[in-house]
């Protein structure tokens, strides 16, 4: 009996040693407010381990170590930054960088960004790493990009040049017979005026229109975007163009060339890079503003020259004129 008792204590206290083991991997780390961890690429787990108890996010290095030889899966840790949390525990740490849980921060491209700004923005994001020349104009799809802590900016624009193919090719595949250019190349610089002409998205694919019966019938475009993009490189101009700009002959301005610029002038979206591939069929070659934002369209010379009186008549009413 006494050797059956002594047999049964031996055996609880090992099943407590046990628990208690257990409980020390499962258990809470010391982690005293959200903290943000970063492993460098080709990190070993005794490294990363040094580093959580280095930085007292951790009680014991070898004691991680040998909880995650025993516990852990044969999963290798990431490279990354991680938000690490009061409530994890050394499991829950170990589990985050296996799987690969990093932090995600986000650039944002807006439709109709030129290439300069957008070189500026990826030079003033703090968290990204190394220098870019500023990209070319037209190849950067303007969209919203996932990036982690010390990216490199080269990557960042590959991505959105990537992007710029890829989309490219999806609305070049699914253009119409209606379509006034020959190249991809031609639609996108199309597209770039398109996106220059036009703050309302429900406008694009008759501004499209316009501009490809323009392009069809060999009238200039006459875009005011195409005589600024020279002088600013699509920066706001910030001031009115002067008839010396209008008249200026350049590889952009198509107030003084026929067909299109020699090149994009921002970087499009991919709806206007729909709306060049699949225009408005309408008879439209002209257009003025209409004080909203958008646009009055006519067919002819006489119904412009009414819309322009109507848009003279407006900004005198505003005081600009």
């Amino acid at each position: 009996m006494k050797r059956a008792r002594g047999l049964l204590l031996a055996l609880l206290v090992l099943a407590a040693t046990g628990l208690l083991f257990a409980w020390t991997f499962l258990g809470s780390a010391t982690i005293a407010k959200d903290t943000n961890f970063t492993i460098a690429a080709g990190s070993s787990v005794s490294a990363v381990a040094d580093k959580l108890e280095a930085e007292g996010l951790i009680t014991s290095a070898s004691g991680f170590m040998l909880q995650a030889r025993i516990f852990g899966s044969d999963a290798p840790i990431q490279a990354g930054e991680f938000l690490l949390k009061p409530d994890m525990s050394q499991g829950d740490i170990l589990v985050a960088f296996q799987s690969g849980d990093v932090i995600r921060r986000f650039i944002t491209i807006p439709e109709g960004m030129p290439s300069i700004l957008v070189w500026e923005r990826l030079m003033a994001e703090e968290l990204l790493s190394g220098d870019v020349e500023v990209p070319p104009e037209g190849s950067i799809l303007p969209d919203t990009y996932a990036f982690e802590r010390g990216q490199s900016r080269k990557s960042i624009v590959e991505q959105m040049q990537a992007a710029m193919d890829k989309a490219l090719a999806e609305e070049w595949a699914n253009r119409t017979p209606r379509i006034a250019v020959d190249t991809m190349r031609d639609a996108l610089i199309l597209a770039a005026i398109v996106e220059k002409e036009t703050g309302k998205p429900e406008e694009r694919r008759m501004v499209a229109g316009l501009y490809s019966n323009r392009v069809r019938t060999g009238m200039m475009l006459q875009a005011d975007p195409t005589i600024i993009y020279p002088i600013t490189k699509g920066k706001p101009l910030g001031r009115r163009i002067r008839q010396s700009e209008i008249a200026a002959v350049n590889g952009y301005n198509t107030y003084t060339r026929t067909g299109l610029p020699e090149g994009p002038i921002t970087n499009p979206g991919r709806e206007s890079i729909a709306a060049v591939m699949n225009p408005e069929n309408t008879n439209a070659l002209f257009m003025v503003a209409d004080g909203t934002g958008g646009h009055w369209f006519a067919d002819t010379l006489a119904q412009h020259n009414a819309n322009v009186a109507k848009w003279y008549a407006i900004r005198r009413e505003r005081g600009e004129m």
